[in-house]
């Protein structure tokens, strides 16, 4: 007899993953979370919202790329979460968005319920450490698409931003300083281009010992998501900032630029930091040049902000009380004196 089970589905391990996950979502509550999870749709209170004069709702969505198979070749699958939510809220803080709430779609070639679980585990972790709310999801079954043990996540979040307190290119000024946020490592972007070199070029196994490092090359690739929402957040509520900007994909100067108006240019300086050693074992290994690196990877940098001058050196005390490492990196001029307009320039070497 031929049933869903004999097609690759198994509607019980999915129920068993629910209930495995139940406890971790219930950390990542929020007072305007209405119900459990387990309906067809999350319900979320938004009376909240009439205390904006003019709210401004924020959304973003995003997946976490091929770090996931990194997760899955070491059968640690706990910290994946971490990069999921940091990819998302922090896309939004920059505005000066307050993330409110997301959503998780987790799809694999089969479901095992522990495993889907500890992915969840982080995910909520994450939300909760963030302040956001995990309002549900969905784990899809996809045998004969993805392999048993493969699987791919990704999420959306919404959050909100009062109109007149909106950040972004329109108040950058010459003048403004760059104020730099310390990355915890690679983040979540320019696996394709590290899986190549340390796999591929130079042969290495994640379970290798890299005195660089300080630890093992899985452990340095899983290594999580810095999140920056609440510190962030209260360096938008302090007043001074002018803009953010979440550096992922495309790097540091190409996610800078956009939020640089066409009326200036920004110059940073390498010499104001030096990058994690990872960054330098990704060129050295992979014989990658460093417009290649800059393109592809953060190189230490995982959020940057434009503040006024007045404003800089309480910026990076504030961070620093969050637990944030942060440094003047750079300033703003005209157009044309550091590059063209809405251009962002790196100067130097680093240390």
């Amino acid at each position: 007899m031929t049933d869903y089970a004999a097609a690759g589905v198994s509607v019980a391990a999915g129920d068993r993953a629910v209930e495995l996950m139940k406890q971790w979502v219930e950390k990542a509550r929020r007072p305007e979370v209405v119900g459990g999870i387990g309906g067809f749709a999350g319900l979320f209170d938004a009376s909240a919202l009439k205390e904006y004069r003019r709210p401004l709702l924020a959304t973003s969505a995003d997946g976490v790329g091929t770090k996931v198979q990194i997760a899955q070749r070491l059968d640690k699958h706990d910290t994946i979460g971490f990069d999921l939510v940091g990819m998302l809220v922090d896309d939004l803080v920059v505005c000066g968005a307050e993330p409110l709430l997301m959503t998780d779609y987790i799809a694999c070639g089969k479901v095992v319920p522990e495993r889907i679980a500890e992915i969840v585990k982080g995910i909520a972790q994450a939300c909760a450490e963030s302040g956001t709310a995990l309002l549900g999801g969905e784990t899809a079954e996809h045998p004969g698409l993805l392999g048993a043990d493969e699987y791919d996540i990704a999420g959306s979040t919404t959050g909100v931003v009062e109109a007149d307190a909106l950040l972004g290119a329109e108040l950058v000024r010459p003048g403004d300083v760059v104020v730099a946020m310390a990355s915890s490592g690679l983040h979540s972007n320019g696996y394709s281009l590290v899986r190549h070199v340390f796999f591929q070029i130079a042969g290495w196994s994640l379970e290798r010992q890299v005195p660089e490092l300080g630890t093992t090359l899985g452990e340095a690739l899983l290594t999580p998501t810095r999140l920056y929402t609440l510190p962030c957040l209260a360096l938008a509520r302090a007043g001074g900032t002018h803009a953010m900007s979440h550096v992922t994909g495309g790097g540091l100067a190409a996610n800078l630029e956009r939020v640089v108006p066409p009326e200036v240019s920004v110059r940073l300086a390498r010499s104001t930091w030096t990058p994690d050693p990872i960054f330098g074992l990704v060129g050295d290994l992979g014989g990658v040049e460093r417009p290649a690196l800059e393109q592809a990877l953060n190189m230490g940098v995982g959020m940057v902000a434009l503040v006024d001058p007045a404003s800089a050196d309480a910026a990076v005390r504030l961070l620093g009380e969050h637990g944030i490492a942060a440094w003047i990196a750079g300033d703003v001029a005209d157009a044309g004196v550091y590059g063209p307009g809405g251009s962002v320039t790196l100067v130097g070497d680093h240390p």
